[in-house]
């Protein structure tokens, strides 16, 4: 135990292992929402599953062995979503391709995170269009829930419309969304898990199941391996290639720095830097694994809250993680109502980003707003990136506070333009 130096953190093996079965259950729920959003890319749930399971016990396992950090790395929710819905939906990349975007901005993560690029970075882009991307992506998110649970559709005279609340469906969707809620509002361990659990019972009984949903078989691990390192780098030098890579660098950089720096309030510069460290290596992996990036879970909180503060916490979650393969066959009978409402209350967590934001700034305040409302409302979490970092200069420029933008924050704007014009003009 001397590797966790538990006497020196002030802690006990004891307070570690609750602290890490807390986190675990807390976070839990991605094994199944993770592998049901990639299935929208084009990844067979049955297979991206085993990746899910496996990139987040190793990043578990390095976050714990090497930074001594009670920070759960699992595939985040938000990132999948840029994969999926952006990588893949808007750029019109096949998943293959997008693994292949993913691996080489998480290469240029890895870069910066060795080096003192991150700290300059980190020092560049001010807090507000971090909290704003991390709103935004949370706002995604909760349309993306309503969505899945079928509460929007598609509207006739408007972008959305309220979905028929007397679909069975939808009637699931609203019961797990409420028991999910008193769980959560309640402080419940593990609340969404069991949300998942009764509202996918309440499923199976009354028969209520999404139809051409994959076979979730322990079995199925023999063809895992064809999902792993299909990394797709033909089109390396293509506008829609290196626009993905800027893109999803600056998520995984900015929004990883965000997290970290919130789970790791008291820690030293030091310990933040390894767990940067492990995080950019973690989601290098996460591609030849055959998933979407891996990122800080911001469920780590719960196993922290509960007194885990070294990496003996995330060691026994990455354990629990691997056990969840014996669980695998039950996931067939999950249906989407079951998974939108964690979707749809993550996101809206996530939002929770907009107190951090100084509203009576208004130069602070718009360039956010528009990353806030223009990434879900153009299902393109790049775009809406783009809007508020373009705007952010302009505004303080005009308004005379010139000293508040860093030099290096005019270059990522810069590119941030150029990623704009040549999305209009391909």
């Amino acid at each position: 135990m001397n590797l966790f130096k538990l006497k020196e953190k002030k802690t006990t093996a004891k307070t570690e292992i609750i602290a890490g079965l807390t986190s675990f259950f807390a976070i839990s729920y991605i094994v199944i929402v993770n592998s049901v959003i990639l299935k929208d890319a084009g990844i067979p749930a049955e297979l991206s599953v085993f990746a899910t399971i496996f990139i987040s016990a190793i990043g578990c396992y390095l976050m714990g062995i090497f930074a001594n950090a009670p920070i759960i790395l699992t595939p985040g929710m938000g990132v999948n979503a840029f994969f999926t819905y952006t990588l893949v939906g808007t750029l019109g990349l096949r998943w293959q391709e997008a693994i292949g975007v993913m691996m080489v901005s998480s290469l240029i993560y890895c870069v910066i995170a060795f080096s003192k690029a991150s700290d300059v970075l980190s020092r560049a882009v001010p807090d507000t269009l971090k909290h704003g991307i991390t709103c935004g992506i949370g706002l995604f998110l909760v349309m993306i829930g309503l969505e899945k649970g079928q509460l929007i559709v598609a509207g006739d005279k408007s972008l959305v419309a309220l979905g028929d609340l007397a679909n069975p469906h939808a009637l699931l969707a609203i019961f797990g969304l409420i028991l999910t809620l008193i769980l959560v509002v309640r402080n419940v361990q593990g609340g969404m898990f069991i949300g998942i659990l009764a509202t996918t019972i309440l499923g199976v009984l009354f028969k209520i199941q999404d139809t051409g949903e994959g076979s979730f078989s322990l079995m199925n691990i023999v063809d895992y391996p064809s999902i792993m390192g299909q990394g797709d780098f033909s089109g390396l030098f293509s506008l829609k290639f290196m626009m993905g890579v800027f893109s999803l660098t600056m998520i995984l950089v900015f929004e990883s720095m965000g997290l970290l720096q919130g789970l790791m309030e008291e820690a030293s510069t030091v310990d933040f830097k390894k767990a940067f460290r492990m995080s950019a290596v973690t989601t290098f992996l996460s591609g030849i694994f055959g998933t979407s990036p891996t990122i800080a879970a911001a469920e780590s909180a719960s196993g922290i809250e509960e007194g885990g503060k070294t990496g003996l916490t995330t060691i026994v979650s990455g354990t629990l993680f691997l056990a969840t393969l014996f669980f695998i066959p039950l996931l067939s009978y999950v249906p989407q109502a079951a998974i939108a409402p964690v979707i749809l209350i993550t996101g809206a967590l996530m939002m929770k980003n907009l107190q951090h934001i100084q509203f009576d700034d208004f130069t602070e305040w718009f360039p956010a707003f528009l990353i806030v409302v223009l990434i879900p409302l153009t299902s393109s979490i790049a775009d809406g990136m783009a809007a508020g970092f373009v705007f952010y200069p302009i505004v303080k420029l005009v308004s005379g506070k010139k000293s508040e933008i860093h030099p290096i924050l005019y270059g990522i704007s810069a590119l941030f333009l150029m990623y704009l014009v040549l999305n209009a003009l391909i």
